[in-house]
């Protein structure tokens, strides 16, 4: 059950400032992204705590727990809740008694809380434990599509717009449709933002491919090696990390994906 509606109202808030150009200031009004702290509950029991832009928190906390590997699918996830405090806001949710059960075990065996450093590690005993997700067979990939996603995701990208102050999230068919956009201040919020919209409307993550803003990192490889995307391009660059994830993850990772321009990191069989 779906119980949000944030609307871009809440993402954003008008400021006074002094605009200057050419040596003189004019005071103007600024539309300046907004970031408030979201406390992810599971039956009562508070997982993590991270900054985000207060718009599409249902898909946010349904994203996180399916890329954290929490929930292995949306059914797992009962029921979803935004509930709003003075100091933040707290996405509460329902998680199937086994999947509980697991991740109170994994609680347990951590010193603290869940920092968004790395997602749900707090240690690197822990990272070096991590399972990398492989992902399967997919569709093929051609230049045009890079080409389409880009440009229609410049219309699509409505916050950025006002505020000049999020990455999105694109999901995008292997035409270069775009299909879906989530943005907000952290790029794998973002992500988390769109994998919880993809799952809440029943698409399968073999049929496209994501497109992100932002730099390809490690986390941005991992997520969405863990809930099946085998196409990742960003409009800029990869870190050395997210290219060893995404080639031992089977995932053909796309950077600097700029009008005509792009380099593939990894797997590049998926692209023509």
């Amino acid at each position: 059950m779906r119980h949000d509606a944030v609307s871009m109202a809440d993402a954003h808030g008008m400021y006074d400032v002094d605009r200057w150009t050419d040596g003189a200031a004019v005071r103007a009004a600024d539309s300046v992204a907004e970031e408030v702290p979201v406390a992810l509950v599971y039956n009562g029991f508070s997982h993590a705590v991270m900054m985000a832009t207060p718009q599409d928190l249902e898909d946010f906390a349904l994203g996180f727990s399916l890329s954290e590997g929490i929930a292995g699918n949306a059914r797992e996830i009962l029921d979803i809740e935004v509930v709003e405090h003075a100091h933040g806001t707290e996405v509460q949710m329902q998680l199937a008694g086994e999947r509980f059960a697991q991740l109170r075990a994994r609680r347990r065996a951590m010193t603290g809380r869940t920092g968004c450093g790395i997602c749900g590690v707090e240690s690197l005993d822990q990272l070096a434990c991590r399972p990398i997700a492989k992902v399967g067979a997919t569709g093929m990939l051609d230049a045009g599509a890079l080409q389409r996603a880009q440009a229609e995701l410049q219309s699509r990208q409505h916050l950025f717009d006002l505020t000049g102050a999020v990455h999105a999230a694109a999901w995008c068919g292997f035409d270069g449709r775009v299909e879906l956009v989530r943005e907000d201040v952290g790029r794998h919020n973002a992500l988390d933002k769109l994998i919880g919209a993809i799952a809440a409307q029943h698409r399968s993550f073999n049929d496209g491919f994501l497109f992100m803003t932002s730099r390809a990192s490690y986390e941005i490889v991992q997520k969405s090696a863990a809930v099946g995307i085998a196409v990742v391009a960003a409009v800029s660059a990869p870190t050395g990390m997210a290219v060893r994830v995404a080639q031992a993850a089977g995932l053909t990772l796309i950077g600097f994906a700029r009008g005509e321009r792009h380099s593939v990191y990894s797997h590049p069989e998926r692209v023509h």
